[in-house]
């Protein structure tokens, strides 16, 4: 028996490095690498901030699709979608929410309003929900009224490291993540600053998406006199990336939410020690005695399990050790394509 048809709606380019276009390109490939005929929709990439022409653009994909093939439609475009776009599909609606729109840093009220009261009025329309993490579904059920029987927990794929690197000395403090707010990564460069009887050198690897808050990073390193020591590595490719966790000593992220983060798993699965924050899905995600969280927004906290994971050279060997053991027993990508294909099967047998 033929499996049903389906499609995935993403806004932008699927090449994208983060963690959630990361997710939905590995996504789609491994449904079809499981013999499902799976359509990529690609919507504007304006979302989830749409023009006007972007919008009816959507609405005239999206309206295309035949009322027997589910859509799984991004949350860049899900939570931010006019509703006569949705309600104007003879297809079943599959949303994917990597963590709830309102949850970005430096939004505006207004703005967080709006797109908390879209996103809560669109989900209802799903018949489905999936989610990478525990934490996100939680939040979708006490925030959004997502009832939990309507919600899919895929976590993310992790790809195993290929060979060894030599470690970076000076001990090299990785972070990866794209250049905005929510990822913190003016919170580390302010903790850097405060490690300068240790020695140390830092990369931050992630596109500057955001080019005024890429410019005032740079403009950090410069005011706190790190240039020597930490480096803006901006978009770097797959393989320079693994030769970078090769080659870290520590994995750290100052991030201010996460409704998951791909980055810690990578960091897992290179079994490096781990210096977070305590917020959103990081707890779930980060496994126990694998790293140390600090609250969110606080440089000295952040400088001081830096140092100990510099210092302490018993530490850093227990959570280097319990990290390996938690990414060696994390799942491959399959899973995560075998639970969302499930869902498709799932709405479609409702007819």
């Amino acid at each position: 028996m033929t499996r049903p048809r389906a499609a995935f709606a993403v806004p932008g380019d699927l090449e994208t490095l983060t963690g959630g276009y990361i997710y939905d390109r590995r996504l789609l490939t491994e449904m079809r690498n499981q013999g499902r005929d799976v359509a990529h929709i690609r919507l504007a990439g304006s979302f989830p901030d749409p023009t006007p022409a972007d919008m009816a653009d959507a609405a005239e994909r999206l309206a295309r699709v035949a009322s027997d093939c589910p859509v799984l439609i991004d949350g860049l475009a899900m939570g931010a979608m006019d509703r006569s776009v949705l309600t104007g599909m003879a297809a079943p609606i599959v949303a994917l929410v990597h963590h709830p729109l309102a949850h970005e840093s430096g939004l505006a009220p207004a703005a967080r309003d709006h797109l908390y009261r879209t996103e809560r009025d669109n989900l209802a329309l799903a018949a489905h929900v999936v989610v990478p993490s525990p934490h996100t579904a939680a939040l979708l059920v006490s925030d959004y009224g997502v009832p939990a029987d309507h919600i899919t927990i895929a976590r993310p794929g992790t790809d195993r490291p290929l060979g060894r690197v030599a470690k970076s000395d000076p001990p090299l403090i990785l972070s990866v993540g794209i250049q905005v707010p929510r990822k913190g990564h003016d919170v580390l460069i302010h903790a850097l600053a405060r490690l300068r009887d240790h020695r140390w050198q830092a990369v931050i690897a992630g596109s500057a998406l955001d080019a005024d808050h890429a410019a005032l990073l740079a403009q950090l390193i410069t005011d706190h006199g790190l240039s020597g020591q930490v480096r803006l590595a901006g978009r770097v490719s797959g393989e320079e990336l693994a030769r970078l966790y090769g080659q870290a000593s520590v994995f750290a992220l100052a991030t201010r939410y996460e409704g998951y983060g791909i980055v810690f798993d990578e960091a897992m699965a290179h079994g490096l020690p781990i210096v977070t924050c305590a917020t959103g899905a990081v707890p779930d995600t980060v496994a126990p005695g694998a790293g140390l969280l600090v609250p969110p927004d606080d440089p000295e906290a952040f400088a001081d399990a830096l140092a100990k994971v510099l210092v302490d050279a018993v530490a850093r060997a227990g959570m280097a050790t319990a990290s390996a053991l938690a990414g060696a027993a994390l799942p491959g990508w399959d899973a995560s394509a075998r639970l969302v294909g499930a869902v498709f099967d799932k709405v479609s047998a409702r007819g």
